[in-house]
């Protein structure tokens, strides 16, 4: 297997560390901030889908809705949006976000999922919004699909995204929990979204200092 030395983000030199509560090893680049899993500790297609497998994430579940209400108030419709045309790419076993954009929100809605709905409806289609929760924290090679997300994206679009971020300090990140889901392989700070928007030529209108990051085409 090919030793990575470099960010697959910026291009940067990466630093090597590891967990010795997980027994897996990371790669941390000191100029975007980003960190990722690396090659030998990422787990098969199977291994994620198990892991994904024991998600309870239900539309019962009010709890879980006002966990996306949340976002949606606070990210998504602070923005000037034009039109209801929505990509929820990676919506889930259950498509709760989905759910609530249609209900709630009178949008019209596609959704996508590597797993539970594997069909690439996007393909030829450009949408006026795109919303991708807890997701891009799974993604082997994220700058590919805010490529993809750029694509699909209509002119003003904007891409609505959710993952948490790390502090940039080493020992925290080592004791934190979002570490405890295996299928979590790369982890962003504002900085890194930053750089990425630059890369792929998107504008970063809207990104807090937690979870919550908004673009515009």
């Amino acid at each position: 297997m090919i030793k990575i030395t470099s960010c697959k983000i910026c291009g940067a030199e990466v630093e090597e560390f590891t967990s010795e509560k997980h027994s897996v090893t990371y790669l941390h680049c000191k100029n975007c901030e980003f960190i990722f899993k690396a090659e030998e500790d990422l787990l098969d297609e199977d291994g994620e889908l198990e892991r994904y497998l024991l998600h309870e994430n239900s539309i019962e579940d009010e709890r879980y809705l006002n966990f996306f209400r949340k976002f949606l108030d606070q990210a998504v419709f602070k923005q000037n949006l034009i039109g209801n045309q929505v990509l929820d790419f990676g919506s889930g076993p259950e498509p709760v976000l989905a759910y609530l954009l249609k209900k709630e929100y009178d949008m019209e809605v596609d959704i996508y999922d590597l797993f539970f709905a594997p069909e690439k409806i996007y393909e030829g289609k450009k949408y006026d919004l795109i919303t991708s929760t807890e997701v891009v924290e799974h993604l082997k090679n994220p700058l590919e699909y805010f490529k993809l997300f750029k694509k699909h994206l209509k002119e003003g679009g904007h891409l609505a995204i959710m993952t948490l971020f790390h502090d940039n300090d080493k020992e925290k990140f080592l004791n934190w929990h979002y570490l405890g889901d295996m299928s979590h392989i790369s982890f962003y700070t504002p900085k890194t979204l930053e750089v990425i928007s630059e890369k792929v030529g998107l504008s970063l209108v809207y990104v807090d200092d937690y979870r919550y990051s908004v673009f515009k085409k």
